[in-house]
């Protein structure tokens, strides 16, 4: 069952349901995947890959309005934007923990043989690869940096 497919079943129950929030979101996702199907190029249908960056940009663009909502303290607006991204992330592949992730990091750093901050390109250009989906690049690049400054 692909991406569009589980939208429009949990889509449906969530109107059965009349969950407003949920409904709100899914109808968010509906709409994108729409707009990436019929982009040029795009051939009518979405590679799993593809799906996961959407809704990761989608995750990305609520944290971003939540957080601008926080400082200028619109509690409505930023509930509102909460719920989509708990909604939206129930899509998306498990997101590593902290532990995990410097744990991986370090991996890599090992089997690239980086030793210092100059050294990060290489290493963010194998984790990033690697966790697409399980980790956003702001996070990967902020422990990258904490591991080689060390």
């Amino acid at each position: 069952m692909n991406l569009e497919q589980k939208t429009m079943a949990e889509l449906k129950t969530a109107m059965l349901a009349k969950d407003e929030k949920a409904t709100r979101a899914l109808r968010a996702i509906k709409a994108a995947i729409i707009l990436a199907k019929t982009a040029e190029g795009a051939g009518g249908e979405l590679k799993e890959a593809d799906e996961i960056k959407m809704l990761q940009k989608m995750v990305k663009q609520r944290k971003d309005s939540l957080e601008i909502y926080q400082q200028q303290s619109r509690s409505d607006l930023a509930q509102k934007e909460q719920e989509e991204i708990e909604v939206i992330e129930k899509f998306l592949p498990r997101q590593f923990t902290d532990e995990e992730l410097r744990s991986e990091i370090s991996k890599i750093i090992q089997q690239t043989g980086a030793s210092s901050p100059a050294d990060m390109g290489k290493v963010m250009g194998v984790a990033t690869k690697q966790f697409a989906g399980k980790a956003d690049g702001k996070t990967i690049s902020s422990v990258v940096k904490e591991l080689l400054n060390k």
